[in-house]
């Protein structure tokens, strides 16, 4: 009853417009309807309209007849949430001089302008942005670190501390006296809190022995790198070393790694089953012998002059470790290896690095290129605490030394010379010889300077061919590449340092950084596949100062883009540019008009650019073969 006298009471409403509404009232209107409204809008403002906006009834007029539009949008807008954010729209670039034009028309008209932006780069400018690319996807390898502490992020901060200091006179001069002699010296040196340059061996705080080693070597003074080396070495900083062929690169790291080594036996002798204290890794087995030698000869030399006996590993592929068991009987302080062997070594427990704290990589470009990466970071993965890393090497390209930052901690540069410029003491004779005539012309360039001479091959086949036929012309004659047997290869290295033979014949296993201080000639029977190759074989002429000559034989065997490498190459180095070579057109030529770096920035080549570069074409055939240069290590290493 009470629910039907409050409907009695209540008046009968047939529709809205009878209710008194608010002033303020708004009418609700759907979001599609203001949607429409606003495109609408839109069009009229692009039409050029100057006309408002009133839908209410749907039409799509635009006006009222009593001009009325005005006045209610704007109550509206002024009263309504819904108006304000019509409001917010309004300020969207929507409205602005494309605000009639449809997404798609502008994408046409972007897409226009870039291709026209495109259009006015010339070829050297898109080039050279296909180069960037290029090197950037290079770029992207792993840090050369062990897993260990890449997964753990261990980040070394600061430098290895040593003992030794500068002698006080050297630690007095100032930076300009100090530039003043790099500057003299040709020596460039980059990195943070950079040791000073030091002139005398003496000033470097050698003992005695040591430096009657160098004397009876002929060694009076340091040459540029290691004036520059030796300190940085000394100081525990970690180190990038670039110098020419022959330049003393090696007594710029075993010299450091020597005085390490005494200072820990003199401290503390090793007990049986502890050390090395450092190690050398080299890319191939001559060299690594070479470089056990040189350990071994200071070492004696130390131990006469009354300081403890160093006592000395070498660990490579062909010999028998059994021979050296005598090593292990004490502690081991140095080790010289080849990568292969080394880790073997390890794996099986001979020998550990928890008190090695100085780790060498020579020829360090080499030893990378050749498919070492892996072995390399295996072996950083035996450290258990933070080492000093010095790399060296005559031709290390850019994207090596920035690869290589990766593993160093605050590094120094020290570079004498352009890296993978040819050693200026070396007299470059290029000459055309048809292939068929080309041994036969051996004969007559060997009497351009008497023996010892030593005589380059790209393959094996050749280098036993030259042998024969230079054994049947009565020329003392030894040979060596990949597939001889390690007793052949020292029998022949040593036969010939000794100069029981008058000429060695050898594949790129004898190009590594191996020294013949009396070769006063050197012959390349063909031209190398890489610009590096040739640097390093004519670098075992021409060392510690004395003045060698290399004929190199080319013909139309040879690439055009080596050619041109070898070009510009005897142009730097101010040699005679025979007229086979001045008649290649230099496609270099436009980058220099636009002003930009000559060369080749992945291997330093500069008679061409990245995008024809043999090298990078060569090692992405490899990696998508999914193998490392075998004829390579097998000769080297295994």
């Amino acid at each position: 009853m009470a629910t039907s006298r409050i409907r009695e009471r209540s008046p009968k409403r047939d529709s809205l417009d009878d209710l008194e509404l608010p002033e303020d009232y708004v009418p609700y209107v759907p979001l599609a309807k203001r949607r429409a409204q606003k495109y609408q809008k839109l069009i009229h403002k692009k039409a050029g309209l100057d006309f408002g906006s009133n839908y209410e009834d749907g039409s799509g007029s635009g006006y009222d007849s009593n001009d009325n539009y005005r006045r209610k949008n704007k109550d509206q807008n002024d009263s309504g949430r819904d108006a304000d954010e019509d409001d917010d729209e309004d300020k969207q670039p929507l409205t602005g001089p494309q605000a009639g034009i449809s997404l798609i028309e502008q994408s046409v008209e972007l897409r226009k302008a870039q291709l026209s932006a495109e259009e006015q780069k010339t070829d050297v400018q898109k080039a050279m942005e296909e180069e960037a690319k290029i090197l950037a996807a290079v770029a992207e390898r792993k840090q050369l670190a062990s897993a260990e502490e890449i997964s753990k992020g261990i980040v070394y901060k600061d430098p290895i501390k040593t003992t030794w200091t500068p002698p006080r006179h050297i630690r007095a001069m100032s930076e300009e006296e100090l530039a003043a002699t790099r500057l003299k010296y040709h020596i460039d040196a980059d990195g943070e809190d950079m040791p000073p340059v030091i002139k005398a061996f003496r000033d470097m705080k050698f003992p005695k022995p040591v430096l009657d080693y160098l004397k009876n070597k002929g060694i009076k003074m340091p040459t540029p790198i290691q004036m520059q080396g030796l300190p940085v070495a000394l100081s525990g900083r970690d180190m990038i070393g670039i110098a020419f062929t022959g330049s003393g690169k090696t007594l710029s790291f075993t010299l450091p790694l020597v005085m390490r080594a005494l200072e820990e036996e003199t401290k503390m002798p090793l007990a049986k089953g502890e050390g090395p204290i450092g190690m050398i890794v080299c890319p191939s087995r001559e060299l690594a012998r070479q470089t056990y030698e040189g350990f071994v000869g200071i070492a004696d030399m130390l131990h006469k002059g009354g300081f403890a006996q160093l006592k000395v590993l070498l660990c490579m592929g062909g010999i028998n470790m059994q021979e050296q068991a005598s090593v292990f009987h004490g502690g081991l302080h140095i080790v010289v290896a080849t990568p292969g062997r080394l880790q073997d070594m390890l794996n099986k427990k001979k020998f550990n690095l928890d008190l090695c704290t100085y780790m060498c990589m020579d020829e360090a470009d080499r030893m990378l290129d050749m498919g070492f990466e892996e072995e390399v970071r295996t072996i950083l993965s035996y450290f258990k605490h933070q080492r000093q890393t010095i790399l060296y090497s005559a031709t290390m390209p850019k994207k090596i030394q920035d690869f290589a930052r990766s593993a160093l901690v605050k590094p120094v540069t020290v570079n004498v010379g352009r890296a993978g410029a040819a050693n200026l003491d070396v007299i470059q004779e290029v000459e055309y010889v048809k292939q068929e005539a080309k041994i036969v012309y051996l004969l007559e360039c060997l009497q351009k300077t008497p023996p010892p001479v030593l005589i380059f091959a790209e393959n094996k086949n050749d280098v036993d061919d030259i042998q024969e036929y230079l054994l049947l012309k009565g020329v003392e004659t030894v040979a060596i590449h990949g597939s001889k047997t390690q007793e052949e290869r020292e029998y022949a290295i040593n036969a010939f340092k000794s100069y029981q033979k008058d000429v060695l014949v050898a594949t790129d296993v004898a190009s590594k950084g191996l020294d013949f201080a009396e070769i006063h000639h050197v012959i390349l029977f063909d031209m190398p596949k890489e610009i590096e190759d040739y640097v390093h074989r004519i670098g075992r002429t021409g060392r510690s100062g004395k003045t060698g000559i290399a004929t190199t034989f080319i013909n139309m065997n040879s690439s055009e883009q080596i050619l041109l490498d070898l070009k510009h190459l005897l142009k730097e180095a101010k040699q005679k540019v025979p007229p086979v070579l001045e008649a290649l057109e230099d496609p270099m030529e436009k980058y220099r008009e636009m002003g930009a770096a000559g060369g080749c920035g992945y291997c330093g080549g500069l008679g061409h650019r990245v995008t024809e570069c043999p090298k990078l074409e060569q090692q992405q055939k490899t990696k998508n073969s999914g193998m490392s240069r075998p004829s390579e290590r097998a000769g080297n290493e295994m």
